[in-house]
């Protein structure tokens, strides 16, 4: 998924990679993140999780490996429940990989033993949901023995879940040698690349609904930034903390005072801060609701924001032209409906038409560029949300530091 333009990214990962272990003819526990959307019929709508982890499968079975993968999906609150199952991401698997996947009922237990013990050299497994067990996110002792029971070597490529002190990404890690898988590697190369040695000049989009949920992502980035855009809900508490009428949209009173130390704090430094100057609104977010385009300035009670404004479009994508490195991370407005999804679409496509490297991360931002049509024109798109939030405040990841050091 390279964009035009290639810079070479210095985040530093000095964990073992799956390239140090010798894996051949030995079983692997490979954790995955198959937390993948399902619609009401159980079919995935989007299968880029599953994707993304299929350089370390691949590569795990051209070395002769014998695979177990394990991921959660959904919240099945530690009990069996067959809507969050992984029979068929097994399915989809198998597809995309063109070879045999044994879905096994468990992810523990004797059945799931006596298969992994007839697998040969090149063999993959799928391991039922671990979140069917609640010792998973009690980051339990006997439950982590119990699943590196299963292998010979440990390898966490699921970045998504890396933020969580859980038993197939932690506890696991105190019995049996661990590494990162590919997918992994990349995504903190990446992620730390960004913030700690950017390509000058460095533009940070931030959208999405509230301040609080950026607060440390900004203190982190101020450090590095040269241009801060801030769109979504989360710019009318700006807006509101700066004296202007936002009429009914979406504002965290509680944070009004602290937005305004932001902005100056990062205005003092030399960074310039982008708000919206227009913006689309509803009085409802129903679809085929009423809007109008008024100033930001001046929102009518009774109205709220659902978009940013074509004048907002152009502002915004005029401080991305000289961007040599942009990332993005929360939509500008309500982009699941159709009416106001303007805004969002031709950021991504000013995203994606930057002559720079571009990274995406969480915050629905990858499905707004996969619904803008130019996930294909992205640097780098990262699979986790919370996580990657927590990388870009500056947070050392669990997952991550369990992972035995080079």
């Amino acid at each position: 998924m390279e964009n035009n333009y290639s810079i070479p990214i210095k985040g530093v990962l000095n964990k073992l990679s799956i390239r140090d272990l010798d894996i051949k003819g030995k079983r692997v526990f490979i954790r995955v993140d198959f937390n993948v959307p399902l619609d009401e019929n159980l079919n995935i709508t989007d299968d880029r999780r599953i994707r993304s982890a299929l350089p370390t499968i691949n590569y795990a079975i051209d070395e002769g490996a014998r695979l177990i993968l394990a991921s959660h999906l959904g919240r099945p609150k530690g009990k069996p429940d067959k809507k969050y199952s992984l029979a068929s991401v097994a399915r989809r698997l198998q597809r995309l990989i063109k070879k045999e996947v044994k879905f096994l009922p468990d992810c523990i237990g004797t059945e799931t033993e006596t298969a992994v013990s007839k697998m040969h050299d090149g063999d993959i497994v799928l391991l039922e949901n671990l979140r069917f067990h609640s010792e998973e996110e009690k980051n339990d002792g006997g439950f982590s023995k119990k699943l590196s029971s299963l292998a010979d070597f440990y390898v966490n490529d699921a970045f998504g879940a890396a933020h969580r002190s859980h038993a197939s990404i932690v506890g696991i890690t105190k019995f049996l040698p661990s590494a990162a898988g590919f997918l992994l590697q990349k995504e903190i190369e990446y992620l730390q690349g960004v913030t700690t040695h950017p390509v000058r000049p460095f533009v940070a989009i931030l959208g999405g609904a509230k301040v609080s949920g950026k607060i440390d992502v900004i203190r982190n980035l101020e450090k590095k930034v040269d241009k801060v855009i801030v769109g979504g809900g989360m710019a009318f508490t700006f807006l509101k903390a700066m004296g202007y009428n936002v009429g009914d949209s979406l504002v965290e009173n509680d944070m009004l005072e602290l937005a305004n130390d932001i902005r100056s704090n990062v205005t003092s430094k030399g960074i310039k801060f982008y708000l919206p100057v227009d913006c689309v609104i509803a009085q409802s977010i129903e679809p085929g609701a009423e809007t109008k385009l008024v100033t930001a300035q001046e929102i009518p009670n009774g109205w709220k924001a659902v978009d940013i404004g074509p004048a907002s479009v152009k502002l915004f994508s005029e401080a991305l032209e000289s961007a040599k490195t942009i990332l993005w991370n929360g939509p500008m407005g309500v982009f699941e409906v159709d009416a106001f999804s303007r805004g969002t679409f031709s950021i991504a496509h000013s995203v994606a038409d930057a002559y720079a490297l571009t990274i995406v991360g969480g915050g629905d931002t990858d499905l707004a560029v996969s619904r803008a049509g130019v996930a294909e024109s992205i640097s780098f798109i990262s699979t986790g949300g919370g996580a990657a939030l927590e990388l870009l405040e500056g947070k050392e990841l669990p997952g991550l530091v369990a992972l035995s050091d080079k």
